[in-house]
């Protein structure tokens, strides 16, 4: 990433250097509400060691003050400031899925990778989780999209890797992947007209 190696990083280090992801299965604090979740993401962030969160220093103050706004923007960015207080579990599986993005957005990535974000989603979430994928890049963040609904990845994505059994069999614009016989062939079968 950028001159560094990931290779062998830790967890905590690979988001200190700005990647973020979210998974295919929803991995979130189910007992703790939106909002605290939030705040998971936005740790990697703070400074504040013992001493301070112990003696709830001025500067730990200001900077949990600052956390909990950082927390309520990525919310809000998402669509889901009403629900800062419900508990995740008790959230729609579409809104589970935004939350898992406002957290990957709070540790303030500049790569963010979503990994099958659309699954399970209806049309009027899919058409939300686009809005959304086009607003985070507008942020300046680069996000790397791994997904099977082609609708949503034509509409988002400027450059397309196809894989087939772990091998790419094409790469280009969303252009050049709907018209790549080799594409068509591996996805919708030899007959088939496009994507």
């Amino acid at each position: 990433f950028g001159d560094r190696s990931l290779k062998n990083l830790p967890t905590h280090k690979i988001v200190e250097l700005g990647i973020a992801r979210t998974f295919p299965s929803i991995r979130l604090f189910q007992e703790m509400t939106a909002i605290e979740n939030v705040l998971a993401g936005c740790h990697c962030r703070m400074h504040s060691g013992l001493f301070s969160s112990m003696f709830h220093t001025p500067g730990q103050k200001r900077e949990e003050r600052k956390a909990l706004e950082r927390a309520m923007r990525e919310l809000a960015f998402v669509g889901l400031e009403e629900e800062h207080d419900n508990q995740a579990k008790n959230l729609s599986y579409g809104n589970q899925r935004l939350l898992e993005i406002a957290r990957a957005l709070a540790t303030e990535p500049r790569f963010i990778i979503l990994d099958e974000p659309a699954g399970s989603m209806n049309d009027p979430e899919t058409a939300e989780l686009i809005r959304l994928i086009m607003a985070i890049r507008e942020r300046g963040i680069t996000v790397l999209l791994i997904e099977h609904d082609m609708g949503l990845v034509m509409k988002v994505c400027e450059k397309l890797v196809v894989l087939e059994y772990g091998a790419v069999i094409a790469e280009g614009t969303p252009a050049e992947i709907k018209a790549n016989p080799r594409v068509i062939e591996a996805y919708l079968g030899a007959d088939s007209g496009e994507i």
